[in-house]
C-alpha cells in the first residue's frame, strides 16, 4: 500500500472516485458534488487558504487500485487557540482494513507534525463547521442532508483504535412538520411578537449586502464565548450564498431586529441532496433539464437548518420561538415540505439542545468530532461547554 498526493486533475478525480467505490453498494449514501468538494482544496475558491493550508492523498494497494483517501489542513486562526497547536484531518474514506486506515492517519499526522501541530481533529472540514464535520456513528439508516458527512459504521473502530478521543458529540434532530408543536411554544412566540421593538424579516437577494453584514454582526457576538471562536469571514458567507443560489428560498432565512439592531438569525436551505442523489456527484450541461425538472417538481420536501444565533444580550426573550413561528407560517404555504433537519448541535451547547427539545423534534443522527493528541499518554479532554445562558456573562462584560 502507498499514499499518493493529489497534485493534478487525474489524481483529484481519483480522490472523488474513492468515495464512489467505498459506498457503491450502499443505497443510503448520497454522493456530494465533485465540484463542491474540489472547491475546498483550491485557494481561489476557499478563503481559508488566506490563513492556512491543505493537502490530500489517495491510497492504493499493490495493484494500484483505490482503497482510501484522506486530507489534512491547518487553519492558523484556530490552530493556536488550544493548549496544543491543533490541525485537522478529513474526507477520510477507507476499505475495511485497519492497516490501510492507520496508514492514512499516519500520513495526515506526519504532514501536520512537520508544520508544528501537536494534535489533529477529525474528521473535519477546511472551512466552517456547518459542512463535512464529524464522524457518523448513529443514524446510518437516514440519508445525509446536503453538507452532512455519511460514513461506514466500521470507521468508528478505526478512529478509536488509533487513539482518537471524543472531543465533542454532535446530534442532528428531525422535526416532523405534520406533528403539532407544543402549545406552550406558540404561546411564547405570540407573546414575543407583541413586543413593538421586535421586527422579523426574511432574507432578500436585493439587500444581500445588508443581510450579510447583519449576519456577521450577530454571529460574531453570539458565538464569542465558545472556546475556539474566530470571527466569521464575510467572503465565506458570500461564497456560500452564491453556491446556494440555485436552491435558496428567501423565506428560509430569517432575521430579528430590536429597534433596527440585528439581534438574531436562522439559516435554512432546502435539502439539495434529494436532487443530487440522481447525479452521482456530477451535473453535466446535458443534465440541466433533468435538474430543473427535479427542482420544479418539488423533489426537495425537506430542509436543513444549518445555523442560528441570538446575541447574548437578547437571550431569555423567546426570540427563537418567534423565528420558528414565522418559519411555520412559510411551511404552511409550502405544504410539500414535511420535515426539517436541525443539524447539528454539539454537546457543548446546552442552550441549543434545549431548543431542539422544545420544538418536539426526534433523534436523527449522531456524529463525533475526535481529537488525537500526538504526545504519548496525553489526553485530549472535551470541548468546553458554552454557558446555557450567556446573557449573564454579557452583563458582566
Amino acid at each position: 500500500m502507498k499514499t499518493i498526493p493529489v497534485t493534478d486533475k487525474k489524481s483529484a478525480q481519483r480522490f472523488h472516485d474513492v468515495a464512489r467505490i467505498i459506498y457503491k453498494d450502499n443505497p443510503v449514501w448520497i454522493c456530494p458534488l465533485d465540484k463542491s468538494v474540489e472547491e475546498i482544496f483550491h485557494p481561489e475558491t476557499n478563503v481559508f487558504f488566506k490563513h492556512g493550508d491543505a493537502i490530500r492523498w489517495i491510497l492504493v494497494d499493490e495493484q494500484g487500485s483505490l482503497i482510501g483517501r484522506v486530507a489534512a489542513f491547518i487553519n492558523e486562526k484556530k490552530a493556536y487557540n488550544f493548549e496544543q497547536p491543533t490541525g485537522g484531518m478529513g474526507f477520510f474514506e477507507c476499505i475495511n482494513d485497519r492497516d490501510a486506515a492507520f496508514l492514512l492517519f499516519d500520513t495526515a499526522r506526519k504532514w501536520l507534525e512537520e508544520r508544528g501541530m501537536q494534535a489533529m481533529d477529525g474528521p473535519i472540514n477546511f472551512g466552517e463547521n456547518d459542512n463535512f464535520w464529524g464522524l457518523l456513528v448513529d443514524g446510518f439508516e437516514n440519508p445525509p442532508a446536503f453538507g452532512m458527512n455519511y460514513h461506514q459504521p466500521y470507521y468508528k473502530d478505526f478512529f478509536e483504535a488509533y487513539g482518537f478521543e471524543t472531543y465533542f458529540e454532535q446530534v442532528t434532530n428531525h422535526l416532523n412538520l405534520k406533528k403539532a408543536f407544543p402549545e406552550r411554544f406558540w404561546k411564547i412566540a405570540k407573546w414575543v411578537m407583541r413586543k413593538p421593538q421586535l421586527k422579523f424579516r426574511h432574507f432578500e437577494y436585493k439587500l444581500a449586502d445588508k443581510f450579510i453584514d447583519d449576519l456577521k454582526e450577530i454571529y460574531d457576538d453570539a458565538w464569542r464565548y465558545h472556546e475556539n471562536f474566530t470571527p466569521i469571514n464575510k467572503d465565506d458567507i458570500y461564497h456560500s450564498l452564491e453556491e446556494a443560489k440555485p436552491i435558496l428560498e428567501e423565506e428560509f432565512v430569517w432575521y430579528v431586529y430590536y429597534d433596527d439592531e440585528p439581534i438574531a438569525f436562522l439559516v435554512m436551505f432546502p435539502d439539495f441532496n434529494q436532487i443530487l442523489k440522481h447525479f452521482n456527484g456530477k451535473i453535466h450541461w446535458w443534465d440541466i433539464p433533468k435538474f430543473l425538472w427535479l427542482k420544479n417538481s418539488k423533489t426537495m420536501n425537506r430542509a436543513r437548518v444549518t445555523i442560528m444565533g441570538v446575541k447574548p444580550k437578547y437571550q431569555r426573550m423567546g426570540i427563537e420561538s418567534g423565528i420558528f413561528w414565522h418559519l411555520n407560517e412559510v411551511m404552511k404555504r409550502k405544504s410539500h415540505y414535511h420535515e426539517l433537519e436541525l443539524s447539528w448541535v454539539g454537546d457543548f451547547n446546552p442552550k441549543m439542545q434545549s431548543i431542539h427539545k422544545a420544538v418536539n423534534s426526534d433523534f436523527g443522527k449522531k456524529h463525533i468530532t475526535y481529537r488525537k493528541v500526538f504526545e504519548e499518554g496525553k489526553s485530549a479532554g472535551r470541548a468546553t461547554t458554552i454557558a446555557k445562558d450567556t446573557k449573564d456573562r454579557e452583563m458582566g462584560d
